[in-house]
């Protein structure tokens, strides 16, 4: 069999530099989907490349022909087949008919059911260029877009309409080098403004304004992908977001070593440097520069100008310190360099005026004499203002402090904190600037000589923000803040998410308009990771932070209540899988009821679990322990230790498996109690396991006495209380 190369380019409109990545992988995906279904062998990976203007794909070596398919189709059964004289039925004729062969023709197979006639059926493949329109049809049909448009257009599979993320305007569809014949038409009834038909072919378009190649606009031809490649090269396209990114990087890192200094490294800029490569085709960097009168401004506004507003770089010299200087990536090769550099600066330079008006108008009133403006400003029609909420996170600030994290002294602080957090809501610099929420504040808070504990924890309460990485604050940079802002960031996100579903808002699965999703993860995030982030060895259960939640929303924290802790719930379980810790291990230390479930013992549970999961011991506990529960459901959890019933087992295996319960209590209750040595508390769980086998092969439970069933029943609940409170070991391994 031969194998040939394939290219496939979608020329179209400028995409959203956020579809891009998603689109490269679904491409290689769906693409190969479609051809392993068609039964074209690829004996070389998938290569896929999207740009803000072209979606391409190839494959190095595709064979010219599927697949050959061999296949049985079993028919009627053999005794209904054939009558008394042997004679074919109805049912033999209406299959081989079917089939396109005699009766005669057909075969007998025997399979779990009986006998029944067979035929088998040898299908020679087609080639493969006969196969690619319906392939390529296939693959551009599953693509998902965020918004597809509809244009007018359809393709030849007979399933109307095709939409789109954005209208295509050229296609190169090439296999082994020749043009494989692909049309996309009008739509029946289409306008005459409507998309003309695009016929596949070997051209391709350069940079929209710059090309060696013929000109702007000018097609291009290509016989492969090397040549396809190298031609749209040197007509200014870079097909490869890895080629991209990395000439953006150099670039960067050149010009900001002609103005002395070096690219800011602050996360935004980071977010930034993974989106501009998918801006642009071709990307360049222009140098320019602002005034150093608006170096007067905190860093965080100019950074926010620079990066949020304008997408440039901000640059700073070798001491961190912000220069008057800004890059910008732009989509131009070389030309009018100095006209973009000066346009950009002129951009730039009104935003800094209007931030500097801002910044002043701002300082001259305190933040604590803003309170009164946020009864203006509606946090929910049945919740009330932002001055309402900041009360009761204040409130609930407070109580965290003092009695969840174990830290009294903190909890005028957290109060206070709480108390200004929403204040910068009525600043202008807010207004303007809306990414600058919670920042502005602690910046305001700093400057009016606030405590440091209270203007950082205002400053970075609205972290960590969903399941995003690297955005909680670390313990550096909190420094002595660090129980202040876990105590405000806390009461805020418990405050809205208690709120909102007493309130009856709640996040489906394709919408939260409201971000209750990213409030409720923030919160589970600070408390499972609470030591790293503040030092304290505080392992709040989720109930009672609910407590206090509902107490600030007595009115209406009932009405979602049930909601509300299966979708917490959800969320914890999510946020753990996302760390990559197993699904069946999730289950089983999330299995008791919402208000008992300590999310940093949780984890560090999770952390130990997979090396002892595969021992005998262990899987041995785990396949009997359905068996306990099932068995312990016939009491409470009370009455396993109501009374002294220990005389009433005297079996051996009852006596052992008595004896091993109580010699590992100790080592587990102590690992619970103090939320540490879970490693040893599950080793130790794990040794009970065999004792447990031996029990269920030498002793019936239901004993005819009742006294004796009832000690043997309060045997197993002890089992089965001892182990949960580590976990629900029966979700770890399948009962065998």
């Amino acid at each position: 069999m031969a194998f040939r190369e394939l290219l496939v380019e979608v020329g179209c409109e400028e995409m959203p530099a956020g579809w891009i990545p998603g689109l490269e992988v679904q491409l290689a995906e769906r693409l190969a989907a479609r051809l392993a279904e068609a039964r074209i062998a690829a004996r070389t990976p998938i290569r896929a490349f999207v740009g803000p203007r072209r979606l391409v794909a190839t494959v190095a070596e595709l064979a010219d022909r599927q697949s050959d398919l061999e296949e049985t189709i079993t028919g009627p059964p053999v005794r209904a087949a054939f009558d008394a004289e042997g004679e074919p039925t109805r049912a033999a004729l209406g299959f081989a008919r079917k089939q396109g062969v005699d009766v005669s023709a057909l075969a007998r197979v025997v399979t779990p059911k009986g006998e029944y006639l067979a035929c088998h059926r040898r299908l020679a493949g087609r080639t493969t260029r006969s196969l690619l329109g319906g392939v390529l049809a296939a693959t551009l049909r599953a693509l998902s877009f965020p918004k597809a448009m509809r244009w007018d257009a359809t393709l030849d599979d007979g399933r109307g309409e095709f939409l789109f993320g954005r209208p295509v305007r050229w296609l190169v569809f090439l296999f082994g080098g020749r043009v494989v014949p692909f049309a996309i038409g009008r739509t029946p009834g289409a306008a005459a403004t409507g998309v003309a038909p695009i016929r596949s072919g070997d051209t391709t378009c350069g940079h929209r304004f710059f090309a060696r190649d013929g000109g702007p606009g000018q097609p291009i031809e290509v016989t492969s992908f090397a040549d396809y490649r190298q031609r749209l090269a040197r007509a200014y396209v870079l097909i490869d977001r890895g080629e991209r990114r990395a000439r953006v990087t150099r670039k960067l890192d050149a010009c900001a070593r002609r103005v002395g200094g070096t690219v800011a490294p602050i996360e935004t800029q980071s977010d930034l440097a993974r989106e501009v490569p998918d801006l642009v085709e071709y990307p360049s960097v222009v140098t320019g520069t602002f005034p150093h009168e608006f170096l007067e401004l905190p860093d965080e506004v100019l950074s926010t100008t620079m990066v949020h507003h304008q997408h440039y770089f901000p640059v700073v010299d070798a001491g961190g310190e912000l220069l008057p200087h800004f890059l910008a990536v732009t989509n131009t090769p070389r030309d009018n360099v100095a006209r973009i550099a000066r346009n950009a600066e002129r951009v730039l330079v009104a935003r800094l005026r209007d931030a500097r008006f801002f910044w002043d108008a701002d300082r001259a009133l305190r933040l604590e004499d803003r309170l009164d403006r946020l009864d203006t400003l509606l946090f929910h029609k049945r919740l009330g203002s932002y001055r309402a909420k900041s009360e009761r996170t204040a409130d609930l600030a407070e109580r965290i402090a003092g009695e969840t994290l174990g830290r009294p002294a903190a909890a005028g602080a957290a109060r206070r904190a709480g108390a200004l957090s929403k204040a910068d809501l009525a600043t202008d610099m807010v207004g303007e600037f809306p990414e600058l929420q919670g920042i502005m504040g602690g910046v305001y808070a700093r400057g009016e000589g606030e405590p440091e504990r209270v203007w950082k924890a205002i400053y970075h309460h609205y972290l960590p923000v969903g399941v995003r990485p690297g955005d909680p604050p670390s313990r550096d940079e909190l420094g002595a803040a660090a129980v202040t802002w876990a105590a405000v960031s806390i009461a805020d996100k418990l405050d809205t998410v208690v709120g909102l579903f007493g309130a009856g808002e709640k996040p489906t699965g394709s919408r939260d308009p409201l971000g209750i999703r990213r409030q409720a993860q923030g919160m589970l995030r600070i408390l499972i990771d609470l030591p790293e982030l503040t030092g304290l060895k505080a392992r709040a259960t989720i109930g009672s932070l609910l407590a206090m939640g509902r107490g600030t929303h007595a009115e209406l924290a009932a009405e979602g209540a049930g909601r509300m802790a299966a979708f917490l719930l959800e969320r914890l379980r999510y946020l753990l899988e996302e760390r990559g810790f197993d699904l069946r291990n999730v289950r089983a230390v999330t299995h008791q009821p919402l208000d008992e479930i300590r999310p940093l013992d949780a984890r560090r549970k999770l952390e130990v679990l997979p090396a002892l999961t595969e021992t005998s011991d262990f899987r041995t506990l785990a396949a009997l322990f359905k068996r306990v529960k099932n068995i312990a459901r016939e009491l409470s959890a009370a009455e396993a230790f109501d009374a002294p019933f220990e005389a009433l087992l005297t079996e051996p295996a009852e006596r052992a498996l008595l004896a091993e319960v109580e010699r590992r209590r100790t080592v587990i209750d102590r690992a619970v109690e103090r939320g540490s040595g879970f490693r040893e508390a599950f080793g130790a769980a794990a040794k009970i396991g065999p004792a447990v086998d031996r029990f269920f092969t030498e002793v019936f439970v239901m004993a005819d006495d009742p006294q004796l069933r009832h000690a043997r029943l309060r045997l197993m609940k002890q089992v089965e209380q001892l182990i949960l409170q580590l976990a629900d070991v029966s979700e770890i391994v399948p009962e065998a």
